[in-house]
C-alpha cells in the first residue's frame, strides 16, 4: 500500500472522514484541510492510547487573492453549525499576512501549507469534485508516519517550532526529533 492510501485509510475512519466532505460543500476556492487534525490523527493511530495528542481544531487553508475575513468566517459558521462538537479554523493564506503581523505573504494554499512549522504538519487532503481524496505533501509521509518532528527549511532554529515540539513530546512521548 503506498503512503496516500495509508494515510486516506486512517483518516477516512475518523472524524477527518466525517467533516471532509462538508468542508468541500463550502466551496472555499483551492482549500485543504491540514495542521494538527491530520497530524494527530495519525499519531494517535499509530502510537494508541499512549499518544495524548487529539484534534484540536480543523485547520482550513484556502486561497482567494481577493478574499476577505467574511469568506473565513461564513466556512467557519457553516461547519460549526453543521458540527458543533468540533472547532474550525479557516484561513485565507492571501491575506494571512494582513492581519497576522510579521508573517510572510504566501501567493498559493500550498506555498502557505509548506511553511508551517513542522513537516509532519504540513500535510494536506481534501476531496475533489467526484468526493476523490488528493493530498498534498510537499516534504512526504515518512516523518509523519515515523512520529518525527522535523521543523520545516523555513522554521529551522524558529523557538515557536522548538517550543511547539517540546508540546507534542510531553503528550506523546514516542514521538522523535529529528537530528
Amino acid at each position: 500500500m503506498d503512503d496516500n492510501t495509508r494515510l486516506q485509510m486512517i483518516l477516512a475512519d475518523s472524524p477527518v472522514g466525517i467533516v471532509l466532505s462538508a468542508i468541500a460543500q463550502t466551496n472555499l476556492p483551492n482549500w485543504w484541510l491540514a495542521g494538527g487534525a491530520v497530524r494527530n490523527t495519525v499519531w494517535r493511530y499509530i502510537f494508541g492510547e499512549e499518544c495524548k495528542l487529539v484534534i484540536n481544531d480543523f485547520d482550513i487553508a484556502f486561497f482567494d487573492e481577493l478574499g476577505n475575513r467574511s469568506q473565513e468566517l461564513a466556512a467557519k459558521a457553516a461547519l460549526t453549525n453543521q458540527f458543533p462538537e468540533y472547532k474550525f479554523d479557516v484561513k485565507n493564506q492571501a491575506s494571512f499576512a494582513r492581519w497576522r503581523n510579521g508573517r510572510q505573504t504566501f501567493n498559493s494554499t500550498e506555498n502557505g501549507i509548506t511553511n508551517w512549522l513542522h513537516t509532519a504538519t504540513a500535510v494536506g487532503v481534501k476531496l475533489d469534485a467526484e468526493e476523490k481524496w488528493q493530498f498534498f505533501t510537499p516534504y512526504g509521509l515518512d516523518d509523519l508516519f515515523a512520529g518525527i518532528i522535523r521543523p520545516t527549511p523555513t522554521h529551522i532554529d524558529n523557538p515557536d517550532a522548538e517550543q511547539k515540539a517540546s508540546g507534542f513530546l510531553q503528550k506523546c512521548p514516542c514521538l522523535r526529533l529529528a537530528i
